[in-house]
C-alpha cells in the first residue's frame, strides 16, 4: 500500500485498515510462536504499514 493511497483515504477508512492490519499481525505473531513463518519479514512489513497509517491519521487530525 503506497503512501499516496493512504493519504486519499478518510480517517474512518484508515482506522478500519489499521485495525485489520493489527488483527492480522496478532494472528501471524501467534502462528510464528507455534511454528516459524517462512518469511518473518511479513511481521516487519505489517508493523510498518500500521505505523504509516497511524502517522497519516495523526496528520489529518491536526
Amino acid at each position: 500500500m503506497k503512501i499516496s493511497e493512504i493519504r486519499d483515504m478518510t480517517i474512518e477508512e484508515l482506522q478500519g485498515k489499521a485495525a485489520d492490519f493489527s488483527e492480522e499481525l496478532c494472528k501471524l505473531k501467534i502462528q510464528h510462536g507455534i511454528r516459524p513463518l517462512e518469511s518473518p519479514a511479513v511481521l516487519t512489513n505489517l508493523r510498518k504499514k500500521i505505523a504509516r497509517i497511524n502517522t497519516v491519521i495523526n496528520e489529518k487530525q491536526h
